[in-house]
């Protein structure tokens, strides 16, 4: 089927491989981060060397990562969200550079750095969605602009930091700003035009939110009529985020688009009673019409900004004797959840790291009327004291065990590569006023490592139908980079110091390390040109956990606590942007 195999074209998730073989899919619908590119292996790894270096020009965080289409690289930034497309059979000669012009307010409406995710391909279009909102298709060969359509309002706090995923004859959107208390949508537009083809809120009356009260399902029942609107209190929804700002997988057997939604806005959880319907939800949408097949609330009421926009990694194994299509999402509430991803059952849900205190446990009882619930430990429950009561010790923080840095799953292990977060924190909510543009926030928070620690970060292996942690690395900071798994035997990632890691996909044990100019919260990606297997990743630091240093912060306070939690990265690393490309000698 023809789009079965654009899905190993690159979407702009993660890593790349140059030509339109689907035999060899480096990244997929599945959002497996799984390369099928095998030369580099854990006897050959250490002998890696820099092939190449491409510097972009800009200081703020580097998310995201190259996209190769043939013998074409494109090479993205964080704002102002420039494209430079690369010709790998002239030495990385630029072909043509796209600077979009965008009014420079819009970085002040953006929750946490300037970053933004990756680039689309499909037909010979680049799709990207810019920091403004605006989606835009420009010409793969010569960077012309085919059409572009305003996507949201800077104005009213919604922004972008996302990849756009194509899907047949569509390019599926999110939006940032929960932060702002923007009421957030995903929208598809026709690729061709540009036309917007289906819209659905997470938030609001049915209608709007694409639910059918009677077919859409929660845990195998019925969301019912008016699911949103009942869960907030009066008129608050139109207020209240759950932004989809993380990554989207599709499944072409199913037709079904999988993403999570954000918080709810705003993070003071006294000032906005009940369950606060669909925000922190996993959704499952049919991609024509957009329609939701099932949702699933992962934190209802957050108290905690614990957005649940981490990505869906969709997987088909044993189950129980019978082979079953799976989801599987880490959530920064610190559990791993697998899901059937066709009915929305939930079957696993256990903790990915072990100082998560917030909930005891996940209820898994389905005879229960809490099924699917978590069973909060409300001394760690921010707002049941009231506003403006601090509550200490609060694991993970708002950060999430981990964040929208994606994980990778490897089907000759069976396993999934996460990098996570080792952090905790001290909230206090306060009473807070909505204003159009200004932020929607209303807590303060102080991040820390677990007490008895002095690490912030972990790369572990997950098995996801036992629930358990097959093997841990410990490292002094969060682990922010996307992780990526080979056919190799090996798995890359990259640490807040900025080194490229390499460890062994069976063991953990590591293999490599290099290190480059600056931080990597960029996604490692791997791509095949010239008979030659390389592996490539964006190095500068920023994001949440870098903006200290990206944006050249020194409140502790400021950055959401974040600048506190990571005063120490400033003795590792400094400010950059580079693409570093590996490969191994030629001789």
């Amino acid at each position: 089927m023809r789009h079965v195999a654009l899905a190993a074209l690159l979407l702009g998730l993660g890593p790349a491989l140059a030509g339109e073989d689907p035999a060899l899919p480096t990244v997929d619908y599945a959002n497996t981060r799984f390369s099928g590119l095998d030369r580099i292996t854990p006897e050959n790894v250490g002998r890696l060397t820099v092939a190449w270096t491409y510097s972009t020009g800009v200081l703020r965080g580097h998310e995201g990562a190259p996209l190769v289409v043939g013998h074409i690289m494109f090479v993205h930034t964080p704002f102002p969200n420039t494209v430079t497309a690369l010709d790998l059979d002239q030495d990385g000669k630029i072909l043509w550079r796209y600077a979009p012009r965008q009014d420079a307010g819009v970085v002040a409406v953006m929750c946490c750095d300037t970053v933004h995710r990756g680039l689309a391909y499909q037909d010979g279009r680049i799709f990207l969605q810019l920091a403004d909102t605006k989606v835009v298709a420009l010409e793969a060969e010569t960077g012309r602009v085919l059409w572009s359509v305003q996507n949201g309002d800077p104005g009213k706090g919604k922004t972008n930091t996302a990849a756009a995923l194509p899907v047949r004859d569509k390019v599926i959107v999110g939006l940032s700003g929960g932060e702002y208390g923007a009421r957030c949508h995903v929208t598809a537009y026709d690729q061709a035009t540009g036309r917007r083809l289906w819209r659905a809120f997470a938030t609001g009356p049915d209608d709007e939110m694409l639910i059918d009260p009677d077919k859409t399902t929660e845990l195998g029942r019925p969301v019912g009529r008016d699911s949103s609107l009942k869960s907030w209190e009066g008129e608050q929804w139109k207020t209240g985020g759950g932004c989809a700002w993380g990554w989207f997988s599709y499944d072409p057997e199913l037709n079904l688009v999988y993403y999570g939604t954000g918080n709810p806005s705003t993070w003071n959880p006294a000032q906005r009673p009940g369950d606060n319907r669909w925000a922190m939800a996993i959704v499952a949408r049919d991609a024509d019409t957009g329609v939701a097949r099932w949702v699933y609330q992962m934190t209802p009421h957050d108290q905690w900004d614990y957005d649940g926009v981490n990505e869906m990694i969709l997987t088909e194994q044993q189950v129980e004797g019978r082979r079953r299509r799976l989801l599987t999402h880490f959530d920064r509430n610190g559990f791993g959840y697998t899901l059937d991803r066709e009915t929305g059952e939930l079957l696993v849900a256990e903790k990915f790291d072990p100082s998560v205190n917030w909930a005891k446990r996940i209820d898994l009882d389905r005879a229960s009327p809490a099924y699917g619930r978590p069973v909060v430990d409300e001394r760690y429950a921010p707002g049941v004291a009231g506003e403006d009561e601090t509550v200490t010790g609060i694991c993970p923080g708002a950060l999430g065990a981990k964040n929208q840095q994606p994980a990778a799953y490897s089907p000759r292990t069976g396993l999934f590569y996460v990098p996570t977060n080792h952090m905790c924190m001290d909230y206090k909510p306060f009473h807070v006023t909505y204003t159009p543009g200004q932020p929607y926030v209303g807590a303060t928070l102080a991040l820390h490592p677990p007490a008895g620690s002095d690490r912030t970060g972990a790369f572990i292996a997950w098995d996801n139908l036992a629930g358990r942690i097959k093997w841990s690395i410990p490292e002094p900071f969060s682990v922010w980079s996307g992780a990526l798994a080979t056919s190799g035997g090996v798995v890359f990632y990259g640490t807040l110091e900025g080194y490229l890691k390499a460890v062994d996909a069976a063991t953990g044990t590591e293999l490599y390390r290099f290190k480059t100019p600056s931080g990597i919260v960029g996604n490692v990606t791997t791509y095949r040109h010239g008979g030659r297997q390389y592996v490539a990743v964006l190095s500068g630091i920023g994001g949440w956990a870098g903006i200290g240093l990206a944006a050249g912060l020194t409140d502790p306070a400021e950055g959401s606590g974040a600048v506190g939690g990571y005063a120490a990265l400033s003795q590792y690393t400094a400010a950059g942007g580079q693409l570093t490309v590996f490969a191994l000698p030629e001789h």
